[in-house]
């Protein structure tokens, strides 16, 4: 016999799900913190070199050269980027709860919710 899938269900998934996110990016960040204790970290002397003339595709290959070296500030921006996307993953999570529910006006609430938050993430400038 084929158990239904019910609110209830969806909530402790949603829950564990969030729980998860927040747990996996604290303890990457903690990882990325005491790599960079251990390695030492230096301040930049300027902060304008950082940002300014620098496209996204640099400061993202940037990011996963770091991060495939293993360095500490690579690590710790991993465990944001992890926090960052468990909202995403959650409002995805509850949108296959909803078809599982069969329930299409959360499924369509979602769905908008999820293609503004896709709008806005890839054509969002950072100035």
């Amino acid at each position: 016999m084929k158990k239904n899938f019910t609110d209830v269900d969806l909530n402790r998934s949603v829950g564990n799900l969030l729980r998860l996110g927040v747990i996996l990016s604290v303890a990457t960040s903690l990882i990325g913190f005491i790599k960079l204790f251990t390695e030492g970290f230096e301040m930049p002397s300027k902060y304008t070199s950082l940002v300014v003339g620098t496209s996204s595709e640099k400061i993202w290959s940037h990011f996963w050269n770091s991060l495939c070296k293993g360095e500490g500030m690579a690590i710790i921006q991993l465990g944001i980027l992890i926090l960052i996307l468990t909202p995403l993953m959650r409002i995805i999570f509850a949108l296959i709860g909803y078809l599982k529910e069969k329930d299409y006006v959360y499924v369509f609430i979602s769905s908008v919710v999820l293609a503004i938050m896709a709008v806005s993430f890839f054509a969002g400038y950072a100035h």
